[in-house]
């Protein structure tokens, strides 16, 4: 499977996903936030730094977002990392989120990790896990991981291998209980290791996800009794309505009852808690987003600094969040974020 870049598909612009999410007629967001005093929506605090390093990945899953895949060559400099570990020396934001693609596949990966481990932040990597078993230059990676005290979430659609590779390909979830069992010899997930190791749960059709505590509950123990694996939390995130995600939607037939599910369900509780209101979330290039989300579709933080080479954090604290249709995705039922419900 290709990208949709490398498809030279139409959804791959930005500006076709933000053209259809905004026909049909569906309520405005922003139009729901004005209704709860929440337009413009603003920032409470800036505590993580999200930084999208690459969108290189050795997958090519059907509901990315990022339209990851080995085709993408999109992979951000030593030189960008050294401007974003000047920005993390001067300011006083605690959690750095490294994300892609696979960002173990930036050839300055490991280097950067222990960079901003000196500096004493809490650092999160968002593994695949099967990047794990992608060659020999990756095996050593659980070992890198628990070295540092990074803190491992990974994507596992479900604890059944048929709607894990439906999700993600054939072949995934074996691959994927494989690189968690890795994890676990090494501490990940165990009790008293202070190692955390989070699991991700993505639908795999167009529906809500059901509460994140039972989903858990179910995970940990499905997978204890089949393949001996722990983890520590089970992060739920609902699907948003872009990228290959969307062309799904588009292509099955199910875009416009999907939509009006996540307008029908917005929920006032969790847009007061969306992530974009204590995150930033920094590009492959540089450029500077509310969300991983809003990266995507190309819309980048406004009225301020759009760059790290003009890196104002007064400024960014202070400004009004980007937001369009495809935000019903983190404010519909329980919410939603890249640390799972909110509510």
């Amino acid at each position: 499977m290709k990208s949709l870049l490398a498809q030279e598909h139409l959804l791959s612009k930005s500006t076709e996903q933000l053209h259809v999410l905004n026909q049909n007629g569906f309520a405005k967001f922003r139009d729901k936030l004005t209704g709860i005093g929440l337009n413009p929506l603003k920032p409470t605090s800036i505590d993580i730094f999200q930084m999208n390093v690459g969108k290189m990945c050795n997958q090519t899953c059907k509901h990315c977002h990022v339209d990851a895949g080995p085709d993408r060559k999109e992979i951000m400099t030593k030189q960008t990392m050294q401007t974003c570990l000047e920005i993390l020396s001067k300011h006083d934001i605690p959690i750095v989120d490294i994300t892609g693609g696979a960002p173990e596949m930036n050839p300055n990966f490991r280097w950067f990790v222990e960079e901003v481990k000196k500096l004493g932040k809490h650092i999160l990597v968002r593994c695949n896990l099967t990047i794990i078993l992608a060659g020999k230059s990756y095996h050593s990676l659980p070992e890198f991981f628990a070295k540092h005290h990074v803190e491992i979430v990974s994507s596992l659609p479900h604890y059944t291998k048929f709607r894990t590779d439906r999700q993600r390909g054939d072949g995934v979830f074996d691959k994927s209980i494989e690189a968690l069992t890795m994890l676990n010899n090494v501490g990940y997930g165990l009790e008293d290791s202070g190692l955390m190791l989070n699991l991700v749960y993505n639908p795999t059709g167009a529906i809500l996800p059901g509460p994140q505590k039972t989903l858990q509950d179910e995970y940990k123990l499905k997978l204890k009794q089949e393949f001996g694996i722990m983890f520590n939390n089970l992060f739920v995130i609902t699907n948003l309505p872009i990228s290959r995600f969307l062309d799904y939607l588009l292509v099955s037939g199910n875009y416009h009852d999907y939509m009006s599910q996540l307008i029908d369900a917005f929920n006032p509780a969790a847009a007061l808690g969306v992530m974009c209101r204590n995150t930033l979330s920094i590009g492959w290039d540089g450029y500077i987003y509310d969300c991983d989300f809003n990266q995507m579709l190309d819309m980048k933080v406004q009225g301020t600094s759009t760059h790290i080479s003009e890196f104002d954090l007064e400024a960014l604290s202070n400004r009004d969040i980007a937001v369009n249709q495809h935000c019903f995705g983190c404010t519909a039922g329980l919410g939603s974020s890249c640390g799972g419900q909110m509510v």
